[in-house]
């Protein structure tokens, strides 16, 4: 009686990391701590005059393509936002620095590259969206 226990505790176990793992996989969570900043230089490029979205990205990720889709719509739709997608191979340094461990991972730069928002994982639409409007000041 007592394996029947064991197989249910860990099937329960089992289920709510899954729940948890769909919940958080790819929100787009809040970032402002004093001193993070990203410059065109460490980006490789110029920053968007609105926003930035920048992408991490890995040759053999999957869901990096669909989100490179979507944020590419998005930097299309609102004004003045660019999109980067940077490779994490060439740019391991500054993904190391702050602290990227899987790709997707998505950051939400404001015009002056302060980091607003990061997602790991494919962000919804609707949350990128969302996000700029925190990034855009009205």
């Amino acid at each position: 009686m007592s394996g029947v226990w064991i197989l249910l505790v860990i099937g329960v176990l089992l289920a709510g990391f899954g729940v948890w793992h769909r919940v958080a996989n790819g929100r787009l969570r809040s970032h402002r701590t004093a001193g993070d900043r990203l410059t065109s230089s460490q980006l490789g490029d110029e920053l968007g005059e609105q926003a930035t979205l920048v992408q991490f990205t890995s040759a053999f990720c999957a869901p990096c393509r669909a989100t490179r889709r979507i944020l590419q719509e998005v930097a299309q739709m609102v004004p003045g936002v660019k999109h980067l997608d940077l490779d994490v191979d060439e740019y391991l340094d500054l993904a190391q620095e702050l602290n990227i461990s899987r790709t997707p991972t998505v950051l939400v730069l404001d015009a002056d590259g302060g980091i607003v928002r990061r997602a790991s994982g494919q962000p919804r639409k609707a949350d990128v969206i969302s996000a700029l409007g925190e990034a855009i000041p009205a």
